[in-house]
């Protein structure tokens, strides 16, 4: 008993430890860093990325890739905790999110029934940020792509940027919401993102293709997805 006490006790300061470090390190506030603390050790997370993200200056979109039930938990844990989540059903009413949703303001919506809504648009413009979850499908059919459409048309009535944020090895987590797939304990997680660009840079970027909003919009997100890793720093060791 005394033994298992110690443990425990020894545990916690490892926790406590780490938080204060990720306090310090990534400007998480100490509620966000104690429930991200858990997930940073069991998942080795590579996190670095995240403070592109946090840099961004409102009004801003992070458009983050849904692969998995983490998403949501990590991204409470890591956005500034002024960012309101749009989350889906099942993450707006999931019991063991809970201590993650009170990290931020939350509402849930329905992926293939979103609308411009205007109380978004009113609250990028007032300096905000905004968390939307895209489906995992990168061959969406014409009913999914209209969450892109609707984002698209958000971000450019608002003249807000977009970040892209995917976490790779997410879909490989038993928390996985694809389908048949492989599944293991505990992969070892890195966050990638990119720079904050407006729709209008999006598109400009494109070339001479001149895609349309939604479209850039897409391809922008597709592309987070392929960024190759990054180089090994410091002897192969790297940051926590």
């Amino acid at each position: 008993m005394v033994a298992a006490i110690a443990l425990f006790g020894a545990f916690l300061a490892v926790l406590v430890g780490l938080a204060t470090l990720l306090v310090a390190r990534l400007e998480l506030n100490l509620h966000q860093a104690l429930l991200y603390a858990p997930l940073k050790l069991l998942f080795r997370i590579n996190d670095g990325a995240i403070r592109t993200a946090r840099k961004a200056d409102p009004p801003v979109i992070y458009a983050v890739w849904h692969q998995s039930h983490l998403e949501p938990a990590l991204m409470l844990s890591l956005l500034p905790d002024d960012t309101l989540h749009i989350l889906d059903e099942a993450s707006s009413q999931s019991i063991w999110l809970d201590p993650w949703r009170a990290l931020a303001r939350n509402i849930a919506f329905r992926a293939h029934h979103v609308f411009v809504s205007r109380r978004l648009v009113r609250r990028l413009k007032g300096n905000g940020r905004l968390a939307v979850y895209l489906p995992d499908d990168v061959a969406p059919e014409a009913k999914a792509f209209r969450l892109f459409r609707a984002i698209s048309r958000i971000a450019t009535r608002a003249d807000a940027s977009v970040v892209p944020i995917y976490i790779d090895g997410a879909s490989e987590t038993l928390f996985s919401l694809a389908p048949g797939a492989r599944r293991r304990l505990a992969p070892k997680l890195r966050l990638i993102t990119l720079p904050p660009q407006t729709i209008a840079e999006m598109i400009a970027l494109a070339g001479d293709e001149t895609p349309l909003a939604a479209q850039a919009f897409f391809q922008r997100m597709i592309a987070v997805r392929n960024l190759p890793p990054e180089p090994v720093e410091d002897g192969g060791k790297q940051a926590v």
